[in-house]
């Protein structure tokens, strides 16, 4: 996967490589779809839910530029794959599901893979986990119509949001926010289309 699929894609963040190398995908995909754990799709989780296609999620923790400091917050972390990712380049990672099944699930593997630095939250997604903020990147697990106010809110000064943010005529785009001094920059970094999460409305919103 990382040799024929990141590293061809312009993922070239080596502590992502690494990660992504070492986390075993099949796990979080169960055991009807480890045969193909590893291709370059969305793999579904049951419940309309799916887990994200590897090259999509890399460039997405690239352009998050993580570091090993870092406090992470993945917003609808379905199975858990996207925070064991992120558990292995940050310090800590607080991971929000909303279907109690898949929280349950996540809290499992990440006792079997000793993953001592991920909280596992269950959670309305659009709220994100304010009790825990503000943190150095927020992650989308999935794609959304926008990006709620209250999500940017928990950002640190400093952090990176990224997300895919689905468009009304099935086209997507993945982006990146950064908040600097209170003031939230944006910009479009590749485009994307990947399943959406539940529970997001267009309302006023982060929005292009």
């Amino acid at each position: 996967m990382v040799e024929s699929q990141l590293r061809p894609n312009k993922v070239t963040d080596e502590a992502v490589l690494s990660a992504m190398g070492y986390v075993p995908r099949e796990v979080f995909a169960g055991p009807q779809f480890e045969g193909i754990a590893y291709v370059d799709e969305d793999i579904p989780l049951g419940d309309g839910r799916y887990l994200m296609e590897p090259m999509v999620l890399a460039r997405l923790l690239q352009a998050a530029n993580i570091g090993a400091d870092d406090v992470i917050l993945d917003i609808g972390c379905g199975s858990g794959y996207t925070a064991a990712v992120c558990a292995r380049i940050c310090a800590t990672v607080v991971a929000v599901e909303s279907d109690p099944r898949l929280a349950r699930e996540t809290t499992r593997i990440m006792g079997e893979l000793e993953a001592d630095n991920v909280v596992v939250v269950d959670g309305p997604l659009k709220d994100g986990y304010a009790a825990q903020a503000p943190y150095d990147v927020i992650v989308f697990s999935g794609a959304v119509p926008e990006i709620p106010e209250g999500v940017l809110d928990q950002l640190s000064e400093g952090g990176r949001l990224v997300a895919v943010l689905e468009g009304e005529e099935g086209w997507g785009h993945a982006v990146l926010a950064r908040n600097v001094g209170g003031t939230v920059s944006r910009e479009v970094i590749f485009d994307a289309s990947i399943p959406e999460l539940p529970g997001f409305d267009r309302e006023v919103g982060f929005v292009f």
